[in-house]
Protein backbone atom coordinates (compact mmCIF):
# COMPACT_ATOMS: atom_id res chain seq x y z
CA UNK A 1 0.00 0.00 0.00
CA UNK A 2 1.46 3.35 -1.04
CA UNK A 3 1.40 6.54 0.99
CA UNK A 4 -0.70 9.48 -0.21
CA UNK A 5 1.09 12.60 -1.41
CA UNK A 6 2.29 14.39 1.72
CA UNK A 7 2.61 17.86 0.22
CA UNK A 8 3.81 19.82 -2.76
CA UNK A 9 7.50 19.11 -2.12
CA UNK A 10 7.82 15.35 -2.47
CA UNK A 11 7.45 13.16 -5.55
CA UNK A 12 5.80 10.20 -3.87
CA UNK A 13 5.49 8.30 -7.16
CA UNK A 14 9.27 8.41 -7.55
CA UNK A 15 9.98 7.69 -3.88
CA UNK A 16 7.56 4.73 -4.01
CA UNK A 17 7.30 4.56 -0.23
CA UNK A 18 5.22 2.08 1.72
CA UNK A 19 3.10 2.75 4.80
CA UNK A 20 5.46 0.72 7.00
CA UNK A 21 6.43 2.97 9.96
CA UNK A 22 9.47 0.88 11.05
CA UNK A 23 8.48 1.23 14.68
CA UNK A 24 10.08 -0.42 17.68
CA UNK A 25 8.61 -1.65 20.95
CA UNK A 26 7.84 1.13 23.43
CA UNK A 27 10.31 -0.27 25.96
CA UNK A 28 13.17 -0.48 23.45
CA UNK A 29 16.40 1.26 24.37
CA UNK A 30 17.59 3.29 27.32
CA UNK A 31 16.71 6.58 29.07
CA UNK A 32 13.13 6.29 27.94
CA UNK A 33 10.83 9.27 27.52
CA UNK A 34 9.06 10.74 30.55
CA UNK A 35 6.36 13.41 30.18
CA UNK A 36 5.28 13.72 33.81
CA UNK A 37 7.13 16.92 34.76
CA UNK A 38 6.93 19.08 31.67
CA UNK A 39 7.04 22.86 32.02
CA UNK A 40 3.75 24.70 31.76
CA UNK A 41 2.48 28.16 30.72
CA UNK A 42 5.85 29.65 29.68
CA UNK A 43 4.29 31.41 26.69
CA UNK A 44 1.11 32.95 28.11
CA UNK A 45 0.31 36.15 26.22
CA UNK A 46 2.99 35.57 23.57
CA UNK A 47 2.55 35.08 19.83
CA UNK A 48 4.63 32.64 17.78
CA UNK A 49 5.10 31.88 14.09
CA UNK A 50 5.71 28.25 13.14
CA UNK A 51 6.84 27.43 9.60
CA UNK A 52 6.39 24.00 8.10
CA UNK A 53 3.39 23.88 10.44
CA UNK A 54 1.73 20.92 8.75
CA UNK A 55 4.73 18.64 9.22
CA UNK A 56 5.59 16.46 12.20
CA UNK A 57 7.83 18.97 13.98
CA UNK A 58 5.76 22.02 13.08
CA UNK A 59 2.38 20.67 14.15
CA UNK A 60 3.73 19.26 17.40
CA UNK A 61 5.44 22.57 18.18
CA UNK A 62 2.24 24.51 17.45
CA UNK A 63 0.25 22.24 19.79
CA UNK A 64 2.83 22.49 22.57
CA UNK A 65 3.09 26.29 22.24
CA UNK A 66 -0.69 26.57 22.41
CA UNK A 67 -0.79 24.25 25.43
CA UNK A 68 1.66 26.58 27.16
CA UNK A 69 -0.47 29.63 26.46
CA UNK A 70 0.80 31.03 23.15
CA UNK A 71 -1.15 32.31 20.22
CA UNK A 72 0.23 30.68 17.06
CA UNK A 73 0.45 31.71 13.42
CA UNK A 74 0.84 28.72 11.11
CA UNK A 75 2.85 29.00 7.87
CA UNK A 76 3.18 26.20 5.33
CA UNK A 77 3.15 25.63 1.58
CA UNK A 78 0.11 23.37 2.09
CA UNK A 79 -3.12 24.27 3.94
CA UNK A 80 -3.03 24.20 7.75
CA UNK A 81 -6.64 25.20 8.38
CA UNK A 82 -7.37 21.82 9.96
CA UNK A 83 -4.70 22.40 12.61
CA UNK A 84 -5.87 25.99 13.03
CA UNK A 85 -9.44 24.82 13.68
CA UNK A 86 -8.23 22.16 16.11
CA UNK A 87 -6.31 24.74 18.14
CA UNK A 88 -9.16 27.24 18.12
CA UNK A 89 -11.50 24.64 19.61
CA UNK A 90 -8.98 23.53 22.23
CA UNK A 91 -7.88 27.06 23.23
CA UNK A 92 -10.71 29.50 22.47
CA UNK A 93 -9.10 32.39 24.36
CA UNK A 94 -5.97 32.36 22.18
CA UNK A 95 -5.41 33.59 18.61
CA UNK A 96 -4.64 31.19 15.77
CA UNK A 97 -4.31 31.85 12.04
CA UNK A 98 -3.08 29.93 9.01
CA UNK A 99 -1.23 31.25 5.96
CA UNK A 100 -0.28 29.39 2.80
CA UNK A 101 3.20 30.66 1.99
CA UNK A 102 6.15 29.52 -0.08
CA UNK A 103 9.17 30.49 2.02
CA UNK A 104 11.36 30.79 -1.09
CA UNK A 105 9.26 33.73 -2.37
CA UNK A 106 10.23 36.83 -0.43
CA UNK A 107 7.12 38.83 -1.38
CA UNK A 108 4.85 36.17 0.13
CA UNK A 109 6.74 36.26 3.43
CA UNK A 110 6.85 40.06 3.44
CA UNK A 111 3.10 40.23 2.81
CA UNK A 112 2.39 37.68 5.55
CA UNK A 113 4.45 39.74 8.00
CA UNK A 114 2.67 42.92 6.94
CA UNK A 115 -0.70 41.27 7.57
CA UNK A 116 0.47 40.31 11.06
CA UNK A 117 1.62 43.88 11.70
CA UNK A 118 -1.70 45.32 10.53
CA UNK A 119 -3.62 43.02 12.85
CA UNK A 120 -1.49 44.26 15.76
CA UNK A 121 -0.16 40.84 16.65
CA UNK A 122 3.09 41.20 18.59
CA UNK A 123 5.21 38.29 17.41
CA UNK A 124 8.09 37.45 19.73
CA UNK A 125 8.74 33.78 18.85
CA UNK A 126 9.68 31.99 15.62
CA UNK A 127 10.20 28.30 14.98
CA UNK A 128 11.90 28.54 11.57
CA UNK A 129 11.32 24.92 10.71
CA UNK A 130 10.14 24.49 7.11
CA UNK A 131 12.47 22.39 4.98
CA UNK A 132 12.90 19.71 2.34
CA UNK A 133 14.79 16.43 2.71
CA UNK A 134 15.60 15.86 -0.95
CA UNK A 135 16.82 12.73 -2.66
CA UNK A 136 18.99 9.92 -1.31
CA UNK A 137 21.50 9.50 -4.10
CA UNK A 138 25.31 9.12 -4.28
CA UNK A 139 27.22 12.28 -5.10
CA UNK A 140 28.19 11.29 -8.65
CA UNK A 141 24.53 10.73 -9.56
CA UNK A 142 22.90 13.46 -7.50
CA UNK A 143 20.58 15.58 -9.69
CA UNK A 144 21.53 19.25 -9.87
CA UNK A 145 17.91 20.39 -9.96
CA UNK A 146 17.21 18.71 -6.63
CA UNK A 147 20.41 20.18 -5.14
CA UNK A 148 19.19 23.63 -6.17
CA UNK A 149 15.70 22.95 -4.79
CA UNK A 150 17.10 21.96 -1.40
CA UNK A 151 19.32 25.03 -1.23
CA UNK A 152 16.45 27.29 -2.23
CA UNK A 153 14.13 25.93 0.46
CA UNK A 154 16.46 25.08 3.33
CA UNK A 155 18.96 27.92 2.99
CA UNK A 156 17.35 30.76 1.04
CA UNK A 157 13.90 30.11 2.49
CA UNK A 158 15.15 29.89 6.06
CA UNK A 159 17.07 33.13 5.57
CA UNK A 160 14.09 34.93 4.03
CA UNK A 161 11.85 33.96 6.95
CA UNK A 162 14.46 34.78 9.59
CA UNK A 163 15.16 38.20 8.06
CA UNK A 164 11.49 39.14 7.64
CA UNK A 165 10.37 38.00 11.08
CA UNK A 166 13.39 39.62 12.76
CA UNK A 167 12.37 42.89 11.15
CA UNK A 168 8.83 42.37 12.43
CA UNK A 169 10.20 41.75 15.92
CA UNK A 170 12.36 44.87 15.63
CA UNK A 171 9.32 46.99 14.79
CA UNK A 172 7.42 45.54 17.74
CA UNK A 173 10.36 46.42 20.02
CA UNK A 174 9.22 43.86 22.59
CA UNK A 175 12.48 42.50 23.90
CA UNK A 176 12.82 38.88 24.89
CA UNK A 177 12.32 37.63 21.34
CA UNK A 178 13.59 34.24 20.26
CA UNK A 179 14.16 32.39 16.98
CA UNK A 180 14.89 28.67 16.67
CA UNK A 181 16.07 27.32 13.32
CA UNK A 182 15.80 23.65 12.37
CA UNK A 183 19.23 22.36 11.37
CA UNK A 184 20.08 18.64 11.45
CA UNK A 185 22.74 16.16 12.49
CA UNK A 186 23.05 15.56 8.76
CA UNK A 187 24.79 18.94 8.67
CA UNK A 188 27.27 17.77 11.33
CA UNK A 189 27.69 14.04 10.79
CA UNK A 190 27.47 14.14 6.97
CA UNK A 191 25.58 10.91 6.14
CA UNK A 192 26.10 9.24 2.74
CA UNK A 193 23.69 9.83 -0.15
CA UNK A 194 22.53 13.18 1.29
CA UNK A 195 25.05 15.68 -0.04
CA UNK A 196 22.54 18.44 -0.72
CA UNK A 197 20.52 18.13 2.49
CA UNK A 198 23.64 17.86 4.63
CA UNK A 199 25.21 20.92 3.02
CA UNK A 200 22.00 22.92 3.44
CA UNK A 201 21.66 22.09 7.13
CA UNK A 202 25.31 22.92 7.78
CA UNK A 203 24.51 26.32 6.26
CA UNK A 204 21.47 26.76 8.53
CA UNK A 205 23.59 26.00 11.60
CA UNK A 206 26.21 28.53 10.52
CA UNK A 207 23.60 31.18 9.64
CA UNK A 208 22.25 30.78 13.16
CA UNK A 209 25.56 31.76 14.76
CA UNK A 210 25.96 34.83 12.57
CA UNK A 211 22.36 35.94 13.02
CA UNK A 212 22.70 35.56 16.79
CA UNK A 213 25.51 38.11 16.77
CA UNK A 214 23.70 40.48 14.42
CA UNK A 215 20.37 40.33 16.25
CA UNK A 216 21.55 40.42 19.87
CA UNK A 217 21.48 44.26 19.92
CA UNK A 218 17.80 44.01 18.93
CA UNK A 219 17.06 41.76 21.93
CA UNK A 220 16.50 38.77 19.65
CA UNK A 221 18.12 35.45 20.49
CA UNK A 222 18.80 32.93 17.70
CA UNK A 223 19.55 29.25 18.24
CA UNK A 224 19.17 26.00 16.31
CA UNK A 225 18.44 22.34 16.86
CA UNK A 226 20.09 19.39 15.12
CA UNK A 227 17.93 16.25 15.41
CA UNK A 228 19.25 12.84 14.37
CA UNK A 229 17.03 9.75 14.03
CA UNK A 230 13.48 10.74 14.97
CA UNK A 231 10.41 8.57 14.44
CA UNK A 232 8.00 7.23 13.60
CA UNK A 233 6.56 9.42 10.85
CA UNK A 234 6.79 10.31 7.18
CA UNK A 235 10.42 11.50 7.29
CA UNK A 236 11.59 8.43 9.25
CA UNK A 237 9.97 6.00 6.81
CA UNK A 238 11.30 8.00 3.87
CA UNK A 239 14.93 8.01 4.98
CA UNK A 240 14.85 4.33 5.96
CA UNK A 241 13.42 3.18 2.63
CA UNK A 242 15.39 5.54 0.41
CA UNK A 243 18.71 4.78 2.12
CA UNK A 244 17.95 1.10 1.50
CA UNK A 245 17.30 1.84 -2.18
CA UNK A 246 20.38 4.06 -2.61
CA UNK A 247 22.63 1.02 -3.09
CA UNK A 248 25.54 2.28 -0.98
CA UNK A 249 27.95 0.16 1.07
CA UNK A 250 26.82 1.93 4.24
CA UNK A 251 23.30 0.56 4.59
CA UNK A 252 21.55 -2.76 4.06
CA UNK A 253 19.21 -3.14 1.09
CA UNK A 254 16.38 -4.29 3.38
CA UNK A 255 14.54 -1.31 4.97
CA UNK A 256 13.78 -3.06 8.27
CA UNK A 257 17.50 -3.81 8.66
CA UNK A 258 18.35 -0.20 7.78
CA UNK A 259 16.04 0.97 10.57
CA UNK A 260 17.83 -1.40 12.95
CA UNK A 261 21.25 -0.18 11.75
CA UNK A 262 20.24 3.41 12.45
CA UNK A 263 18.81 2.72 15.89
CA UNK A 264 21.72 0.47 16.90
CA UNK A 265 24.18 3.27 16.07
CA UNK A 266 22.60 5.40 18.82
CA UNK A 267 23.91 4.96 22.39
CA UNK A 268 20.32 4.99 23.71
CA UNK A 269 19.43 2.26 21.19
CA UNK A 270 16.21 3.96 20.17
CA UNK A 271 15.04 6.76 17.92
CA UNK A 272 13.73 9.99 19.44
CA UNK A 273 10.04 10.84 19.52
CA UNK A 274 8.75 13.92 17.73
CA UNK A 275 7.98 15.68 21.01
CA UNK A 276 11.48 14.92 22.29
CA UNK A 277 12.63 17.32 19.57
CA UNK A 278 10.06 19.94 20.43
CA UNK A 279 10.94 20.01 24.14
CA UNK A 280 14.37 21.55 23.41
CA UNK A 281 12.76 23.90 20.86
CA UNK A 282 10.38 25.24 23.52
CA UNK A 283 13.24 25.59 25.98
CA UNK A 284 15.21 27.70 23.49
CA UNK A 285 12.15 29.80 22.69
CA UNK A 286 11.37 30.36 26.36
CA UNK A 287 12.77 32.81 28.89
CA UNK A 288 14.43 29.83 30.59
CA UNK A 289 17.07 30.17 27.84
CA UNK A 290 17.45 33.94 28.16
CA UNK A 291 21.28 33.79 28.25
CA UNK A 292 21.61 31.34 25.37
CA UNK A 293 22.12 32.51 21.81
CA UNK A 294 24.13 31.28 18.83
CA UNK A 295 23.96 27.70 20.09
CA UNK A 296 22.94 24.44 18.46
CA UNK A 297 21.38 21.65 20.51
CA UNK A 298 22.10 18.17 19.19
CA UNK A 299 19.09 15.89 19.73
CA UNK A 300 20.66 12.52 19.07
CA UNK A 301 20.29 10.05 21.91
CA UNK A 302 24.05 10.42 22.40
CA UNK A 303 25.18 9.89 18.80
Amino acid sequence: MKQPVKDALYNTMKDNLTTEPYTFEADTGFCRQNKETRAFKRFTGKTAIVTGAQGNFGSECARRLAYEGASVILWDIVPTTGLQDELRVAYPDQYFSAFNVDITIEDQITNACEHIRQTNKQVSLLFNNAGYQGEFTPTIDYPVDDFKKIMDINVNGSFIVMKAVANLMKKNNLGGCSIVNTASMAGIGAPPNMIAYSASKAAVKHMTVIAAKDLAPLNIRVNSISPAYIGPGFMWTRQVELQAKAGSIYFNKEPRKVAEQMVNSVPMHRYGAIDEVIGPVLFLLSDDASYITGEDIKITGGE
